[in-house]
């Protein structure tokens, strides 16, 4: 299959997939955390998929891998929210398996991508 765009990179379509996730469950947090974990879950995993997108459409790879390891800090950070509020009674660890089975896969994917573009134009 030829990447025309982001839209056809699996880790990008895994991304949105776990926006989707994170906004169904951030709906379960307390109402007074809107402004909170609530938005701040939410803004991390909306990074993921847009720093790909970003990156993708840059014009070299150093560019894009830049852009995918902000992707990947931004996954580490989306996982990191998920588990605070775990352990704080927001949410159960069953209620987030999906969501972090999901950054697993994509921290995976981004870490392999980032590999390539930099053994394909090494730094000095």
């Amino acid at each position: 299959m030829t990447i025309r765009n982001h839209r056809d990179l699996i880790v990008w379509q895994k991304s949105m997939d776990l926006v989707e996730e994170v906004y169904r469950l951030s709906n379960f947090l307390p109402k007074e955390e809107m402004f909170g974990a609530t938005n701040q879950l939410r803004r991390a995993a909306f990074s993921i998929p847009s720093n790909i997108a970003e990156g993708n459409a840059r014009n070299s790879s150093k560019d894009y891998a830049r852009f995918l390891s902000m992707a990947r800090g931004s996954k580490a950070e989306t996982e990191t929210q998920l588990e605070i509020c775990v352990r704080i009674g927001y949410l159960n660890e069953e209620q987030t398996r999906k969501a972090l089975t999901l950054c697993d896969e994509i921290g995976k994917m981004l870490y392999a991508m980032i590999q390539k573009l930099n053994h394909q134009h090494p730094s000095p």
